[in-house]
């Protein structure tokens, strides 16, 4: 967001938020990405705080709220062009919340598994056709390298997609395990119990305290 917004001031400047969020859904190339108007005005009041964007004027135009064009400070210069040339000549892995619920996989059945990937394969696949829809609309005028933002969402979706069929198939076919795969442990005989750790199972005891045959005692299992 920072250096979205910063690069779109300097693009645009003088520009007002309603632009700005305009410019934030056009060129990212990403039209499932929400922008909500309030984070733009968020991070406009928290640049200009920072030095690195001013308001040149504020006006009102009937009844509707007052609007504060920005144009960015020498320090929001140097700053956009910081960020422009870290993100250009590094890489950061996508944060998404499916890859931390994907290490559990083993936690759903495996028929519900199944249908999450395949419905997310679905999802995917309608971001790629409204990709493929964007590019393909020549009454749009916009630069060369916009075009190669759609194309690379279009070929990321697409291939995520591919990815979830292709693991629902796995899971279909049996592979993987799965919770409801494992076998429950029965009930422990009177005087007995199973292992229910790594090290009770490796020296061959129950690591769990016992309870005395004899009254008022207290004994714990064998080392």
């Amino acid at each position: 967001m920072r250096l979205m917004v910063l690069g779109l001031v300097s693009s645009l400047q003088p520009v007002h938020g309603h632009d700005i969020r305009r410019g934030l859904l056009a060129y990212d190339g990403r039209p499932a990405m929400s922008v909500p108007a309030g984070s733009v005005y968020h991070a406009l009041r928290k640049l200009t705080q920072e030095g690195l964007l001013e308001p040149v004027e504020t006006e009102r135009n009937g009844g509707r709220p007052e609007r504060t064009t920005y144009r960015t400070t020498p320090a929001g210069v140097r700053e956009f062009r910081v960020l422009l040339r870290r993100y250009w000549w590094q890489y950061q892995l996508p944060s998404d919340p499916f890859l931390s619920a994907l290490s559990f996989l083993p936690s759903l059945p495996r028929a519900e598994a199944v249908r999450a990937l395949r419905t997310r394969a679905g999802i995917l696949w309608s971001f790629a056709e409204q990709q493929r829809r964007d590019l393909d609309d020549g009454a749009v005028c916009r630069p060369e390298h916009v075009d190669w933002q759609l194309e690379r969402a279009l070929r990321w979706f697409e291939c995520e997609a591919d990815w979830c069929v292709e693991i629902a198939d796995r899971i279909e076919d049996g592979m993987g395990v799965h919770d409801a795969d494992l076998p429950q442990h029965a009930p422990a005989v009177l005087g007995e119990a199973a292992p229910d750790t790594l090290e009770g199972t490796r020296a061959g005891h129950d690591p769990r305290p016992r309870p005395s045959p004899t009254a008022g005692n207290r004994a714990t299992a064998p080392a």
